[in-house]
């Protein structure tokens, strides 16, 4: 097995590297919050110094943070159990991260894919750039995992196909999304999958469609090739383009997911009962 030395100085596995970049650009796309963006996207001469987005709610204002290996203004000097917290847990070294920190989809990343996207973030180019925006959240905080989700998987758990596609589905943060909400938390329960979450950026407000098994309302008398178009290439079923963010997770991101995990997402979308 190669071996190359990461940012922290520790020896890391050339195949954990291959699997924690396929899950930090494929499926988690920590870009999106965490890599400042310019005209032409993602400034990637400065990759995850911190996002351009800011995140606020009722009670927090936040924006990606510099996830970097630079030691003082990024996570260079963090352990891996600190790091592993931030990730799964919300927990920062000052306090609870705010609810812009999709922890509760990534807490069933397993042992070694978590391990992997910390040895992908330790490898990366430290940038010395400290945060532009508190990122600690005030209040009480309840967690919103996706149902059957609420763990650490197991490689045994992600060789069922549809289990491996609600991992995806986690992971990917496709229901934090497609889900109603209920007071800004989403409804997994009564809503899921059925849409309504409203996003205001730069190009304008999207709603988040329903993605459900509805015919009419839903994706449900979608074909699988339908789908697929439509998480990799931000294509709607009638040819119309997707807004953002849709439209650029998925170019930017989706796009990179392997058949294999496209397919098993779609038999898990399939799986998701019909929501009006």
């Amino acid at each position: 097995m190669a071996i190359c030395i990461g940012a922290a100085g520790s020896a890391i596995a050339a195949d954990d590297l291959s699997r924690g970049q396929y899950l930090v650009e494929a499926l988690a796309a920590c870009d999106n919050c965490h890599t400042p963006r310019g005209p032409g996207g993602y400034d990637f001469s400065v990759r995850f110094s911190g996002g351009s987005q800011t995140f606020s709610g009722a009670d927090y204002v936040a924006r990606g943070s510099n996830i970097s290996s630079d030691n003082e203004t990024g996570v260079g000097g963090w352990g891996d159990d600190a790091l592993r917290a931030a990730i799964i847990a919300g927990k920062g070294r000052d306090g609870t991260l705010a609810p812009a920190m999709p922890s509760d989809s990534y807490r069933v990343l397993t042992k070694d894919d978590l391990d992997g996207v910390i040895a992908f973030l330790r490898a990366a180019a430290p940038v010395r750039a400290p945060s532009a925006a508190p990122s600690q959240r005030h209040g009480a905080w309840a967690p919103h995992p996706l149902p059957g989700a609420e763990a650490p998987f197991d490689e045994s758990a992600r060789a069922v196909k549809i289990k491996r596609g609600l991992y995806i589905a986690s992971v990917a943060r496709c229901m934090a999304c497609h889900s109603g909400e209920v007071e800004d938390a989403p409804d997994h329960v009564k809503k899921l999958g059925a849409g309504g979450k409203i996003f205001r950026t730069p190009a304008g407000v999207a709603v988040a469609s329903n993605i459900s098994a509805h015919r009419e309302k839903g994706v449900g008398a979608w074909s699988d090739e339908d789908i697929k178009r439509a998480i990799t290439q931000g294509v709607s079923r009638n040819g119309d383009p997707l807004k953002p963010p849709m439209s650029t997770l998925a170019k930017a991101h989706f796009a990179k997911m392997s058949p294999d995990d496209l397919d098993a997402l779609i038999a898990y979308l399939r799986s998701i009962p019909a929501k009006e």
